[in-house]
């Protein structure tokens, strides 16, 4: 009876100790992608550990949080092989149901703005709105270019700028009150002598101008400037960095940054340097934005993709892929301070604020 009971013991014991060793998301949680595990880190920025993994399906790229901090949505992408959006719950940890995103393949960069989340779809050549709220997809936009990838959703949402990589181009979309373009032709039958037709209606809600603003070859990672004047692109062909003016809507300034596959670009909240993550190089770039001049080269690793820089601008994390770690960055230091293992090639960094 005493080896029976024996494996029971143990059982009881090990569940226990999975039930001590459960730690609770924090209120404030870094969320860090493991292309290689297919899974989501929930990260204590205190201590630099995982307090959990959760499965998020094929090639994740990138990740956002809602804006209450409980939900993550990850970009499953695969050049347009895949179609959906991976659905976290942040404060349960647990995998929640995928989003099918239908036709609307190779979904990339994710914006969360006004309870939806905002989305590239390369292989549609398009963004997309998902609203958690009715479980659809309720607008879409074309761009027309080769491979739309990141993108940057304006306070207010009447304004939205996405790079298109294969085109070289940065598209500006911005929101009307009105029709835009030519109006329509008058119904049949209408007397075109009884005075002017009347005025007809455009889209509900008015509709969105898009102007393209040639860049840099490979144009990918970037970043706009706190105060909204400025778009910052790495081109990854070229190693530049195009500045594009918004109100003048064309690029001001081409910076021979030396950046060659350049992936992300970030500026930090106070607007006052710009951090560049290179597929290839062993360090972070660091450049002034106000003289355009490089600041510094940061060694990290082998190679970076995924840059955050926290709200309160204290620390910036980098995702280096082929070394397996996050680089944690003291950032009035400007050094590497610690190293982060979430998961085999990190990617895709966001901040989860509780609220």
């Amino acid at each position: 009876m005493r080896i029976r009971q024996f494996p029971a013991v143990i059982v009881f014991a090990a569940a226990f100790t999975g039930l001590a060793c459960a730690q609770p998301t924090p209120k404030t949680a870094l969320l860090v992608l493991s292309k290689h595990d297919h899974t989501l880190a929930i990260v204590d920025p205190a201590s630099l550990r995982a307090v959990a993994r959760e499965p998020v399906g094929n090639d994740p790229h990138e990740v956002i949080a809602s804006s209450d901090g409980r939900t993550a949505y990850v970009s499953n992408y695969g050049f347009g092989a895949y179609h959906t959006l991976a659905v976290i719950g942040l404060v349960a940890q647990e995998a929640l149901p995928p989003v099918d995103l239908g036709p609307l393949r190779g979904p990339h960069g994710l914006f969360f703005a006004d309870g939806e989340v905002w989305f590239t779809a390369e292989g549609a050549k398009a963004i997309g709105r998902y609203s958690p709220a009715t479980g659809k997809v309720d607008w879409i936009m074309g761009t027309g270019q080769n491979r739309t990838h990141m993108l940057y959703v304006f306070p207010g949402l009447r304004r939205i700028v996405t790079t298109n990589v294969s085109s070289g181009t940065v598209t500006v979309l911005d929101k009307t009150d009105g029709p835009a373009g030519m109006p329509p032709p008058p119904p049949p039958g209408m007397n075109m002598n009884a005075g002017p037709p009347p005025r007809m209606p455009g889209p509900p809600g008015g509709d969105w101008n898009e102007t393209v603003i040639p860049v840099g070859h490979g144009s990918e990672g970037f970043d706009v400037t706190p105060n909204g004047k400025e778009v910052w692109v790495a081109n990854a062909q070229d190693g530049t960095i195009s500045i594009v003016n918004l109100a003048e809507k064309k690029v001001t300034a081409t910076l021979d940054a030396n950046v060659p596959r350049a992936n992300r670009l970030k500026i930090t909240p106070d607007g006052k340097l710009a951090l560049v993550s290179m597929l290839n190089g062993p360090d972070l770039v660091i450049l002034d934005v106000a003289t355009h001049k490089e600041v510094k080269r940061l060694p990290i690793g082998h190679g970076s993709a995924g840059v955050l820089v926290q709200p309160d601008g204290a620390r910036a994390y980098v995702s280096c892929g082929p070394d397996n770690y996050v680089a944690v960055i003291d950032m009035k230091a400007l050094e590497v301070v610690g190293h982060i293992d979430a998961g085999g090639e990190p990617d895709g960094l966001a901040w989860a604020v509780q609220r």
